[in-house]
């Protein structure tokens, strides 16, 4: 799996399918590839309403290591 995806959809159809109520990200600029450690529209929880914002993209490092973030796994019943 990686975590290398696309946007190929406009911001609108992304509220209306997710029921988000706050927007903070402004205008959504079409994402053909959101890479790792950049910035990717997120929808999360905020009380009883969900928002959509950019937050850093990417999966953290495993919490033995405390190396570099992962961009890649290839067997998720590892640690």
């Amino acid at each position: 799996m990686c975590n290398l995806y696309s946007i190929t959809t406009n911001q609108e159809a992304i509220r209306a399918l997710f029921r988000v109520m706050n927007r903070y990200v402004g205008t959504l600029p079409p994402m053909p590839g959101v890479f790792p450690d950049y910035p990717a529209p997120v929808i999360r929880n905020a009380g009883t309403e969900r928002e959509l914002m950019l937050m850093r993209w990417g999966k953290p490092p495993p919490p033995r290591t405390g190396g570099p973030p992962v961009t890649n796994i290839r067997n998720v019943s590892q640690p």
